[in-house]
Formats: C-alpha cells, sequence, structure tokens
C-alpha cells in the first residue's frame, strides 16, 4: 500500500510487465446492505502469479481483517480487469462495469477466429508498415488472454450519471469515449475527489487508438469531449488516476492534455500537406524513438486516430489504393 490520499481511500500500486510498469487500483471503505464494514475495491491489475500473491498481502496486511464487498472496473484493459474473475470469485462479490466495457472484456478474453488475424492483416498492411512488422502485430491477436484469462459471466451495469453509495459516501459515475469505448470515472462531489482511471493521468497523455475492427473510428472526438464534461468539476478535485501519483490542478491537466492533441493534430495536417503521408509515416512523425511490438500497435492506433479526426473534420481526405497503403492529404 502506498498511502491514503484520502479518508476512506487506500491506494495499492501494481506492478505490470509494460513501459508503463505499474497501475493504481483502490480500496474504498463501505458498508454491505446488512451494515457489515468491507472495501470496495477499484480495478484489479494484470492477471499474473505476482500480481494474485501481492493481492494475497493486500489482503493479509492492509484490509483490516474486513472483506472485499463488490468490485468495480473502470475499463476493459488488462490492467484494470485481468483479475476481476480471481477477485470475485475470491471474495464471493459481484463486478460492476459499463455494459460496452464488460462485453469488450468478455469478447476478447475468448480464443480469437481466424478472421480477427486476417482483418489485423490488412489494417495494418493499409497502415503502410514493413511486412517484418505487419507479422508481429498479427501475431499479438490474442495477446489479451494472457492478461485476462476469465471475465466474471454475470455483472451489475454501471450507467453515466448513475449515484453509487460507497461507505456513506455518494460517487457519480462519469462514462466516457476515446481511451476505451465507455470508461468510468467516479466523481465525490462532497470531498471533490474523481477517480480518474485512464482519462486524466499526470505525466503522460493517455493512448487514444483505433484498432483493426472499427478502422474509420474517430476515439479522439469522443476523448476531446470526455475531457471537457470533467473540466466541468470543482477546480480543486484531487485526480485519483490509474497511474503517477494523486494531484490536483484537474484543469490546467485537462488543458496540458487538449493542447496536446491539438499541436499533434497540427503537426500531422503540416506533413500531409505534401503528396500525402501513411499511416505508418504519421506513426514515425509522432513516436521518434525505438518503439516494440507492444507500443508499435499502440503508436499505430494513435496515428491513425488523429487522421481520422482530421478527415472527419474536413481537413485532410484519405486515399484508397488497391494494394498500397492509403495516403492521407491536405
Amino acid at each position: 500500500m502506498l498511502g491514503q490520499p484520502a479518508p476512506g481511500i487506500r491506494l495499492v500500486r501494481l506492478p505490470l510487465p509494460f513501459a508503463l510498469d505499474h497501475i493504481n487500483v483502490w480500496l474504498l471503505a463501505d458498508k454491505d446492505s446488512a451494515a457489515r464494514d468491507g472495501w470496495t475495491l477499484v480495478d484489479t491489475g494484470i492477471a499474473s502469479n505476482l500480481t494474485r500473491a501481492l493481492w494475497e498481502q493486500v489482503i493479509a496486511r492492509h484490509m483490516d481483517g474486513l472483506p472485499a464487498l463488490r468490485l468495480l472496473v473502470t475499463h476493459f484493459h488488462p490492467d484494470h480487469v485481468g483479475l476481476a474473475d480471481w477477485l470475485c470469485q475470491r471474495f464471493d462479490i459481484p463486478l460492476a462495469m459499463s455494459r460496452s466495457e464488460w462485453l469488450l472484456a468478455q469478447l476478447h478474453s475468448r480464443p480469437p477466429a481466424t478472421m480477427d488475424q486476417q482483418i489485423a492483416n490488412r489494417f495494418y498492411m493499409r497502415a503502410g508498415l514493413s511486412p517484418e512488422q505487419v507479422a508481429n502485430l498479427t501475431a499479438r491477436v490474442g495477446a489479451y488472454r494472457q492478461g485476462v484469462p476469465a471475465v466474471p459471466a454475470i455483472f451489475q451495469r454501471l450507467r453515466d450519471g448513475q449515484m453509487l453509495d460507497i461507505g456513506g459516501r455518494g460517487w457519480q459515475v462519469i462514462c466516457s469515449g476515446g481511451h476505451s469505448p465507455e470508461h468510468v470515472c467516479l466523481f465525490n462531489s462532497d470531498a471533490h475527489i474523481l477517480i480518474a482511471g485512464d482519462m486524466v493521468l499526470p505525466r503522460i497523455s493517455p493512448n487514444i487508438s483505433v484498432w483493426p475492427a472499427e478502422p474509420a473510428a474517430d476515439p479522439l472526438s469522443e476523448y476531446l469531449a470526455g475531457l471537457g464534461r470533467l473540466r466541468q468539476l470543482p477546480a480543486d478535485t484531487l485526480v485519483l488516476p490509474s497511474h503517477g501519483q494523486p494531484f490536483t490542478g484537474l484543469r490546467e491537466r485537462i488543458d496540458q492534455l487538449a493542447n496536446h492533441h491539438q499541436e499533434r493534430l497540427a503537426e500531422i495536417r503540416t506533413a500531409c500537406s505534401g503528396p500525402g503521408c501513411s499511416v505508418a509515416d504519421i506513426t514515425q512523425l509522432l513516436f521518434r524513438r525505438p518503439l516494440d511490438t507492444h507500443q508499435l500497435s499502440f503508436a499505430v492506433g494513435e496515428a491513425l486516430a488523429h487522421l481520422n479526426h482530421l478527415v472527419g473534420q474536413g481537413l485532410l481526405h484519405r486515399k484508397e489504393r488497391a494494394g498500397t497503403p492509403d495516403l492521407f492529404q491536405v
């Protein structure tokens, strides 16, 4: 346990096997319908023997001998939902998520079909990646199951605007798209506390990606709209992010994130003012450091998210050519 950022809230940091090497999960003091004391858990960490062992230490040392009463998950990414099935069975507790996120977790935790690999192969070829990169990325289809081997078959749906009573405090559910389709944040208006998930991070920009199943998607529009909603929260809100340290200055950080994306959009538009750029060209423009295959998948998706956003605004057009990478031009 790293600490108690606010009364009745405990922060636990769990390791991740990625460049982004940790996730924050939260323990919220709660009571059940029989007034039994316990904890609401928010997010889980990735499924691994190490993470399970660390959870056993948390249970033994940092939960005051009290049980978990329910599990809330912000979104379907493996570091957030990976151990949901194990924790729900461990404590015999319900899982609560937004419907879209639960459905995606269910879908991706099952063996992929051959069609999934064909779709991925075509997606990355149209992006203009090298044959080796296409092969490596296509081979990752189904990798989600390594971090999320199972998802509870039954869940309780979290809806935008819903109020949750957690330990006598009211928490508002705020759903936003962009980073994931129906990402859940939780806001307590009395104490001005936001459990932000991956929507607002203190030091890095959350990944906003287009994925092979929906190649024309515009998640950046959804993300910027979600930031606009969160910016309306009180200026002194304490933000509890999934990565990094708790912080204040929510509006300033949102402005930084929005400006970051606007700068990238301007940079991309300039690059596409000549004969045109492929997704691979824009990936190299935005991410100049060496990338492993895991990072490359996110980088390609983020590059295309910005390109699709500009297409949607009428500032670029997409030129599709059979057998060659798509080109984007002003």
